[in-house]
């Protein structure tokens, strides 16, 4: 299997990333061109020009928005050396996204496990960066097998993570993950329990019949108990593990 040799920006692994020709540093301030001035782990500074700051969020210039910018100021950017102009380096992120994403189309393998870092959070999935600013949409149905409401019941924006890759769509670079597929199996996760355990689980879902409640164990570990009046979603409870079926991948509660 290749080796994906990229990592999210702000993943402190500067070695690594080093050894690729891209460099990491921290956006120092954004000016009223809006390039942006980095300051280098190793105390030097560069600028990003504007037209070199983003290779996918760009108008029909070939610019990314100003807000885009502005919102860089503070965090982490990776960028290759593109030459130098008096004393300052001039820099490209656009360099290292675009090499990201040729690496996407050519050589990711669905299925792989790639670092990732959580950029933002929707009520349909998060959107991780997997590698110089390009990031990959994992669906909320792929962050856990316990049924949520929301993506912020499984990550939070800054998370580091492993994240398999789920869908890679060769022409465009479009990349789907999945988080619950490096949280282990059905077996893998029973295996932490045994019939007699008292243990916690949170009420995910009450069946519409009443004929009982499915309660997380774990994200990607649910067992029902008989129906109770009065859970509510997201509620932690006692229970204890009244019975473990590795045939029927099953698991019987009881709530005290």
């Amino acid at each position: 299997m290749n080796t994906f040799k990229f990592f999210p920006e702000g993943w402190k692994n500067e070695s690594l990333i080093e050894k690729n020709d891209i460099l990491q540093g921290i956006v120092d301030k954004c000016d009223e061109n809006y390039n942006l001035h980095v300051k280098l782990d190793n105390g030097s500074e560069g600028i990003i020009p504007r037209e070199e700051v983003d290779a996918i969020n760009t108008d029909e210039k070939g610019l990314p928005k100003t807000n885009l910018c502005v919102g860089k100021v503070n965090k982490y950017v990776q960028f290759k050396v593109k030459g130098k102009e008096g004393n300052n380096l001039v820099l490209s992120r656009k360099d290292v996204q675009e090499e990201v994403l040729d690496c996407i189309k050519s050589d990711l393998q669905e299925g792989q496990v790639i670092k990732g870092i959580v950029k933002n959070i929707t009520p349909y999935g998060a959107f991780v960066d997997i590698g110089g600013g390009v990031v990959g949409l994992v669906h909320i149905e792929d962050l856990s097998v316990a049924r949520i409401k929301t993506p912020y019941e499984r990550v939070k924006i800054g998370q580091k993570l492993n994240i398999m890759v789920k869908y890679i769509d060769r022409e465009t670079g479009r990349v789907n993950l999945s988080y619950k597929a490096t949280l282990g199996n059905w077996e893998e996760n029973a295996q932490n329990f045994e019939v007699g355990m008292q243990t916690k689980g949170i009420v995910r879902e009450t069946e519409k019949n009443k004929n009982g409640v499915f309660i997380e164990l774990t994200p990607n570990l649910v067992g029902m108990a008989e129906y109770t009046e009065g859970l509510n979603y997201g509620e932690q409870i006692d229970i204890v593990i009244k019975k473990i079926d590795y045939d029927k991948k099953k698991i019987k509660l009881i709530i005290l």
